[in-house]
């Protein structure tokens, strides 16, 4: 980031944009996380070109709209299986929510579900998760299932069993395929799986042979339907971070479109020190992205004035931050209950809460830098590209980096309670 920013305004003093255009694709691609970033190939043609003419306000504007549209995408995903598989388990878990909680997909082992059914997320009403009955039912034929539900509408198909997958689901995932789809086939309740064959054979009994058997057994009887190189998921619902679930995470992310991968890594439980570092390169492509805006706006006299990152959005995105990672006062609020703690000692022990002690500094070099702020502001030029595009960075980075401690903090208080 500092190289990029440093080219940025050598670039913008000598009115040479060449350079930084060279170096813009290389630097984004070592940021962006493995399962990919949010800016689509034509956007970052779209930037690299801007950059090359040197229109600063064709960058703020392609980036912005990036911006907007992974804020704003929608997300639909439809669950298809039959009663008693885990689906509306496999839903409320990728929602955040409890099977108790008033807005929890129905669970049970008869059929819930007759017709499809949406479910928002509780904090993206923009993402619905479908629950859609399984095929071969008297209502729902293979043979005109996808027309009934309304195939088009979906980004991605979860196809879901808790034993073996039947003809139907290699059917019906044969017309997703053809209908230009992706579909995923995922295999619940392994951890039960486990402890029955545990229980029944306690001396033979070896994890890592039973998983594969599953697996195996699932491949076999889809190729025998005709599915081609199947992929299949082992999870269970009841612990999302063992098993197939961070593959099939990072498979979907690497599958969907940028503006929409964007949108789904923000969703995604927090299961693991490695869910929330995934998380974290989301974001620190967001961040990036913010800077470069800020900086290519801030270059314009007077700009940063009514564009600038000042506090009320400071605060603000803290608080996005801490919804991003369940640190939100709600979430909090239902740890300290999971945990049997004081809500007043687990708000003690996160940094996160206290925006004001973030930002606070009275010392005369701080208040000598806000001076100089605002006098490059009213100038504008690389001066005021370098304080916006800096205060941007750091500042954003720094919240970040706190709201992520305190996730994994938690994170293993709550595994700690677990194991006992």
């Amino acid at each position: 980031m500092d190289q990029f920013i440093s080219a940025f305004l050598k670039s913008a003093s000598e009115n040479n944009f060449q350079q930084l255009a060279k170096e813009f694709l290389p630097q984004y691609s070592a940021l962006i996380s493995k399962a990919g970033g949010m800016l689509s190939p034509e956007t970052l043609t779209g930037i690299h070109k801007a950059l090359q003419e040197g229109n600063l306000s064709d960058v703020m504007s392609q980036i912005q709209k990036a911006i907007s549209a992974a804020e704003n995408a929608i997300l639909e995903v439809a669950v298809i299986g039959q009663s008693g598989t885990g689906k509306s388990s496999f839903i409320n878990a990728l929602r955040g929510l409890g099977h108790e909680a008033d807005e929890s997909a129905d669970v049970g082992t008869v059929e819930t579900t007759m017709c499809k059914t949406p479910y928002q997320h509780p904090k993206y009403p923009k993402v619905i998760f479908w629950d859609l009955p399984g095929t071969g039912t008297p209502n729902f034929h293979t043979d005109t299932y996808l027309d009934q539900v309304g195939f088009a509408n979906y980004d991605f198909f979860i196809i879901i069993s808790s034993s073996r997958f039947s003809l139907n689901d290699a059917l019906l995932a044969q017309k997703i395929k053809d209908a230009g789809k992706k579909f995923y086939f995922v295999r619940t309740k392994v951890d039960s799986d486990l402890y029955n064959e545990q229980k029944a054979k306690p001396i033979a009994f070896k994890k890592e042979k039973v998983l594969q058997q599953i697996r195996d057994y699932c491949v076999t009887n889809l190729i025998k339907t005709g599915v081609t190189e199947p992929r299949i998921f082992l999870i269970s619902n009841l612990d999302l971070g063992t098993f197939d679930f961070p593959e099939l995470e990072e498979t979907l992310l690497k599958e969907l479109p940028g503006h929409k991968r964007h949108m789904f890594a923000l969703l995604l439980p927090n299961i693991s020190d490695a869910s929330i570092e995934l998380k974290k390169h989301f974001l620190r492509e967001k961040i990036w992205l913010e800077a470069l805006k800020s900086a290519a706006v801030s270059f314009i006299p007077f700009m940063t004035f009514f564009k600038g990152f000042d506090l009320p959005e400071q605060e603000q995105c803290l608080k996005d931050y801490r919804s991003y990672f369940g640190l939100d006062d709600q979430s909090i609020k239902e740890i300290a209950e999971k945990l049997g703690a004081p809500l007043a000692d687990i708000k003690g022990e996160l940094k996160c809460l206290d925006f004001w002690s973030l930002v606070k500094d009275n010392s005369i070099i701080a208040q000598a830098t806000s001076a100089a702020e605002a006098f490059c502001a009213v100038k504008g030029g690389p001066e005021s590209s370098a304080f916006q595009a800096l205060k941007v960075y750091y500042r954003r980075t720094q919240f970040l980096n706190i709201v992520v401690d305190d996730a994994k903090h938690l994170l293993r208080k709550i595994e700690t309670v677990n194991v006992a």
